[in-house]
Order: structure tokens, then sequence, then C-alpha cells
């Protein structure tokens, strides 16, 4: 797969154009990977429950998530239950995928984005990197501002 450096100076984040598909791992379905003994890519689609990964974790060595719309969600939710369970490989955002959305979904744990439309490589880093700080806890280890100025 090729890989863009997105100038970030993280080396965990990477974006992927659906063409550049990685040789190994196809992401099978919940239902399928939850059948499947040896298989250790899954890919998540709106509606399935990533809870039902949990007790397999440690096995998985790719998550795929699905976002049909951009305006579907409930993506975020899945990778950040899947981060904050303990996984740690590759948690992949694909489909409809705007640079807008690249910051708040690499707060939810995302490292890797394969969107289906082409995203230039210096806007995806300047979305990365705008913001200094964050209002929220995420599943990153960013602390909040406000906590800033209490802590």
């Amino acid at each position: 797969m090729a890989d863009v450096d997105l100038g970030t100076g993280r080396d965990d984040v990477q974006l992927r154009f659906r063409d550049d598909e990685q040789a190994g791992f196809a992401a099978v379905t919940v239902d399928s990977f939850l059948d499947q003994a040896d298989a250790e890519a899954v890919r998540i689609e709106p509606g399935d429950d990533a809870r039902g990964l949990l007790p397999h974790l440690s096995r998985l060595r790719l998550v795929e998530v699905n976002f049909p719309s951009h305006t579907d969600g409930r993506g975020y939710s899945a990778a950040r239950l899947l981060r904050e369970h303990g996984y740690t490989g590759e948690l992949r955002a694909v489909g409809d995928v705007l640079v807008d959305q690249l910051r708040y979904m690499r707060r939810c744990g995302f490292d890797a984005f394969a969107p289906d439309q082409w995203l230039d490589a210096d806007d995806a880093a300047a979305a990365l990197t705008r913001f200094d700080h964050v209002y929220q806890s995420a599943a990153d280890d960013a602390v909040p501002i406000w906590n800033l100025r209490h802590g």
C-alpha cells in the first residue's frame, strides 16, 4: 500500500487510497470474523456492534471502519471503544472520509485513512495539526485545555 507522509511528525498516521490495498489483509464482516478462527482483519459497517470483537482484539491486525456517508458518525464510537479496550493494531477509516474529519477520527483512535475520494496530503497534514488544544478527553492522550488551566 502506498502511504502518504502527512507531515505530522508521527509515523503512525497514514493516508491511503482505495487502489493501494495492503497485500495479505482481506477484511471480512464482523459476523464472518467471529465464525473464523484464523481471520486477522475485520470490516465494521454502520450498525455492527464492535463490542463483539472485544474478546478477539489480540488476534486482530487490521480493523476497517466503513463510513458510507460522512454524516454517519457511528464509526467514531466503534473506534473509540476498540482503542479504550486495548486494541493496538491498525484502525483504518474507509469510505466517505473528508479532510475536515481527519483530526476527530485521529482522536478517536484511527491511525490510517482510506478515503473513497482523493485527499491532498498537505490539506490532510494541516487538518491533523491545525489545533494545539482539545476540549474533551478521547481515545488519544491529549489533555483537555480546561484540565491544563485548572489542573
